[in-house]
């Protein structure tokens, strides 16, 4: 059984895919930052980079877009990126255009030029969104190419009359000049009707489009992609799920009008939840979203993985923990922890929505064959992911390196923000290492600057562990050099911080 929950809060919303009553997949969204991939903006160019033939783009959404020459010259591969599919496209009508090393990016773009683009790519941290000039306007049947006359049919839809069909039906559409169509995997069950009303709905946001970039004198949101709620309904829809249950009362009776369109096609059950505990937590979501947030995820083999990023990886380690396997076949017993460990890396990779590249370390194994047996499960359980993702072999030593697309921040990047103790490392020094330092700033402190009358001031935590040892020697120190010491405490510095003030004035003495 497949269901969606819609957990709607005023600053956030959250949509669970359950799958047999298990959490499969997970969006985190928040209203101040709203996914902004598939938008298109009136930008103005603000930086050419001619080094790396790219610009920056003002959007007005924070930090600046970034577009390459590749996604400004016409591109048939970036459309299969875009919408995360194989496009059979009619080689008929392909235009043949210039490629991307034969043209300048000054060819085309200016400074403070106006240009019409839209989002292929997330911004994520201080990274800006990735753009393009290739703009395409995707319906739920068909995606209309305003820029290109490209014309072809998804090359997920495997049924041959279905595809011919639809090739001859969007062949025979009468469209402007230089504009493409090209039919999503949904439009397999679509009427030839549903179709052209669809063509015609696309039409009419591109012409809006165009007309409100021409009015408009600074950049700016020109067409907004579906929110999340529309685009779970519809997933819900084409996917054939069971039922979406919804915990707001105003947003069930929008997806309820919303459906009435499509109420034919999926005898999709829409209800509203109304009991008192938290729909979360009544389906158990809540505490798997609390594992996706932790370091180590325990497996019901007795195993357990370790989720560390590094600027250039994630990693995921798999340890054989206290499971307890047959030990006349040890080898066996580790292919069973690789196995159920293969599974839940999928798993987890989808619910902490992890990007970039992955290196899955399992446990060593003896024979090839039990080698291949943990790839092709890693491989299988990765198909289901909506992410593009490519998956190398296993090498001599267990590791599996892998890319996963990178469509929006993760989980941990949404929730979390970097620990100003740690500065994000996860460590904070030793008192004893702090100790030390103190010694060497003291001596530095009466020797170099002359100070005799001094006050330390530290955290009371470490304040604590110095009154041990170390500050009946500190005081011995400081005497010894004809210095005069007093100890401080201050709740707000940092555990490892501390400062030397002047006793005579309270000014901060510089080490």
């Amino acid at each position: 059984m497949h269901e969606i929950l819609l957990n709607i809060e005023s600053k956030e919303i959250r949509c669970a895919h359950l799958k047999n009553n298990v959490l499969y997949d997970l969006i985190i969204e928040r209203k101040k930052e709203r996914q902004l991939t598939g938008n298109v903006y009136k930008g103005r160019v603000t930086n050419i980079l001619h080094n790396i033939q790219s610009a920056f783009i003002d959007i007005d959404e924070g930090e600046n877009g970034f577009i390459h020459i590749s996604d400004i010259i016409e591109n048939t591969k970036k459309f299969e990126e875009i919408f995360d599919m194989d496009f059979d496209l009619d080689h008929s009508t392909e235009p043949r255009t210039k490629s991307s090393q034969n043209v300048d990016i000054e060819q085309v773009m200016k400074i403070d030029q106006p240009v019409l683009v839209q989002v292929v790519k997330e911004p994520i941290g201080t990274k800006g969104a990735r753009l393009t000039s290739n703009i395409s306007i995707a319906g739920r049947y068909l995606v209309l190419l305003p820029n290109s006359s490209h014309r072809g049919v998804s090359r997920k839809i495997d049924d041959r009359n279905s595809r011919e069909r639809l090739k001859k039906l969007i062949r025979a559409f009468e469209m402007p000049k230089d504009m493409g169509l090209i039919c999503r995997t949904a439009s397999a069950l679509a009427t030839p009707e549903m179709l052209i009303a669809e063509a015609h709905d696309l039409l009419g946001i591109w012409e809006k489009i165009v007309e409100n970039f021409n009015k408009a004198t600074h950049p700016t949101l020109l067409y907004a992609e579906s929110d999340l709620i529309k685009r779970a309904l519809i997933t819900a829809i084409d996917k054939r799920y069971q039922r979406v249950l919804i915990d707001d009362y105003p947003t069930y009776l929008i997806c309820k009008q919303y459906f009435e369109r499509y109420a034919n096609e999926h005898a999709l059950r829409i209800e509203y939840y109304r009991d008192k505990i938290p729909m979360f937590e009544r389906f158990n979501v809540e505490r798997e979203i609390e594992k996706t947030l932790r370091r180590k995820i325990w497996l019901s083999s007795g195993g357990y993985l370790f989720f560390d990023r590094t600027e250039a990886m994630y990693t995921i380690d798999v340890n054989s923990g206290r499971s307890s396997g047959n030990k006349g076949n040890v080898e066996e017993t580790l292919v069973r922890i690789n196995l159920e460990a293969a599974e839940e890396i999928a798993r987890q990779l989808r619910l902490r929505n992890i990007g970039g590249l992955i290196i899955c370390d399992f446990i060593d194994m003896r024979l090839r064959k039990n080698q291949r047996r943990i790839l092709d499960r890693l491989k299988e359980c990765m198909k289901e992911d909506s992410a593009k993702c490519t998956i190398l072999g296993m090498s001599e030593f267990g590791l599996i390196e892998m890319t996963r697309q990178r469509n929006r921040e993760s989980v941990i990047q949404t929730i979390f923000t970097t620990c100003p103790y740690c500065m994000g490392s996860g460590l904070v020094k030793t008192h004893e290492s702090v100790s030390i330092e103190i010694e060497r700033a003291l001596k530095k402190v009466i020797q170099c600057q002359q100070q005799h009358a001094i006050k330390l001031v530290t955290h009371p935590e470490l304040d604590n562990y110095l009154k041990g040892i170390d500050k009946t020697y500190l005081l011995q120190l400081s005497d010894g050099m004809n210095a005069r010491l007093e100890f401080l405490t201050d709740d707000d510095l940092h555990i490892n911080d501390f400062r030397f003030l002047s006793a005579i004035n309270n000014v901060k003495i510089e080490v």
